[in-house]
């Protein structure tokens, strides 16, 4: 179907505003490397913050290097295909010889919000922030909040909204549910001062410690790190959301056990698209220290209705739930939707529509040791059983790039029973392979802990593939 043709028919159809929470996947989780980790703690204080451009990550380490026992930090990147570079300290200026943790990085990249424990605040933990004219420029001095945003108490990670007009962060003062709560503060214009914080509520908030949070470019998703129960490991992230800005937060949800490990994941960092959440987290398999950075996809399931391709038949089943807020539909403009079915969601499927006359052909275990025929063009799946949370995962052995070429991470799809997914649940991970040139060869993943080398693969998949 005409990508041109398909918009103009779907924006004649009628629109209704409603809420729903709509169907994606994660990916797999991967550790940001050596060169941003170290041995020391990164983000494992309060946090990190990836700027709306996706090119600044900062963070707080204790590594070396540093004026207190924590630092802010920043890493920097050319584009989102390069990797990270070397982090730097932010400076003196930034920094104190007090723990300075929990950056927030705002949407225009001109003011830096964090906690400290530097003389001068209101409490034991207070939020300051730091500006700057440009994103070239030097950093200026930072300023505390104030009394009315600062407790005695102890306040910590913020995160501001896009329009610098909500600001959230974590708190001990008195009013709450628990031992930290979430909390809010509200301002007018830029230039005004900001009110007294308002609780997040009983239905966010429970008896236990909510804290080190995030708020998504749209002002409609919270991610926040909680104790609470119902979680897979001592400390878990979560999120809830809400229809429009005016509406309550919904009963917050775990983001599972694909983000959540059995150790402690914490410091969530939403990229502006939604399409990519940075977390730290303690003793993961594959890190490098005791805290570490990581990172992992959020895909919208814009397969609609499971055969294996992304085309018209899509996109009509979008246009028969268009205004509606059906959750199979709602796809965009992030991932978990924003409650309508509209052009946001044709967007994004029009991204993931498979090319005229592409095909996709499908195997799995019982395919192990057999031969596969393609034609130049076609795209190869294969889905192997997979349990990431016991730090295994499938990885190419042998392959020829030239013939077959990978296309993107591979992702992992959580089994589905029916009851809420146990400790350590597993599913299946997916890994695509687009048929570039005639040749034959032999495609072998293997079943491992990546950071055991020289130990032999719990379990192995090969095939041979024919490319006509």
């Amino acid at each position: 179907m005409n990508r041109k043709i398909s918009l103009l028919f779907i924006l004649t159809l009628c629109l209704a505003v409603k809420i729903a929470n709509a169907d994606y996947i994660f990916g797999k989780p991967t550790n940001l490397g050596p060169t941003v980790n170290t041995s020391s703690d990164e983000g494992g204080w309060i946090g990190l913050s990836i700027s709306a451009d996706g090119l600044s990550i900062f963070f707080d380490s204790s590594r070396p290097g540093g004026r207190g026992s924590s630092d802010l930090w920043l890493t920097t990147r050319k584009s989102t295909d390069d990797d990270w570079s070397e982090p730097v300290n932010l400076g003196q200026e930034v920094n104190s010889s007090a723990s300075d943790t929990g950056p927030f990085i705002s949407a225009d990249g001109l003011s830096l919000y964090f906690s400290s424990k530097r003389p001068g605040g209101s409490g034991n933990w207070d939020i300051w922030v730091a500006r700057r004219v440009t994103i070239n420029d030097e950093w200026g001095t930072p300023v505390n909040l104030g009394p009315i945003v600062n407790a005695s108490d102890g306040d910590y990670m913020s995160s501001i909204s896009a329009d610098g007009l909500s600001l959230y962060f974590s708190s001990q003062r008195s009013g709450g549910s628990g031992k930290r709560d979430l909390w809010t503060t509200t301002r007018a214009t830029t230039n005004d001062d900001w009110s007294e914080p308002v609780n997040l509520g009983p239905t966010v908030n429970s008896s236990s410690n909510e804290r080190n949070l995030c708020i998504s470019s749209d002002d409609l998703t919270l991610f926040f790190q909680s104790d609470r129960p119902g979680g897979y490991g001592y400390v878990d992230i979560w999120m809830t959301t809400r229809a429009t800005i005016s509406n309550d937060w919904s009963e917050p949800v775990n983001l599972g056990p694909v983000v959540n490990s059995l150790s402690s994941d914490i410091s969530p960092s939403i990229s502006a698209d939604g399409r990519t959440l940075y977390f730290s987290a303690s003793e993961r398999p594959g890190g490098y220290g005791s805290w570490d950075l990581w990172q992992v996809s959020i895909e919208p399931v814009v397969d609609l209705n499971s055969d294996g391709f992304v085309n018209g038949a899509d996109l009509s089943i979008i246009a028969d739930h268009w205004g509606t807020d059906d959750s199979l539909c709602d796809i965009g403009p992030m991932p978990w939707g924003d409650g309508i079915v509209d052009v946001q969601d044709l967007i994004v499927i029009a991204e993931y529509l498979s090319p005229a006359g592409s095909e996709e052909v499908n195997v799995n275990e019982n395919d192990d040791g057999g031969q596969i025929e393609l034609e130049q063009g076609q795209i190869l799946v294969v889905t192997l059983e997979s349990n990431p949370t016991t730090g295994y995962s499938w990885q190419q052995a042998e392959n020829q790039e030239l013939i077959l070429e990978q296309m993107g991470e591979a992702e992992f799809k959580p089994s589905e029973t029916g009851e809420p997914p146990l400790v350590g649940a597993g599913g299946w991970e997916i890994f695509r392979f687009k048929a570039i040139s005639a040749g034959q060869m032999t495609l072998k993943l293997i079943y491992h802990r990546p950071w055991e080398e020289g130990m032999e693969p719990v379990n192995t998949f090969s095939i041979e593939v024919v490319v006509n």
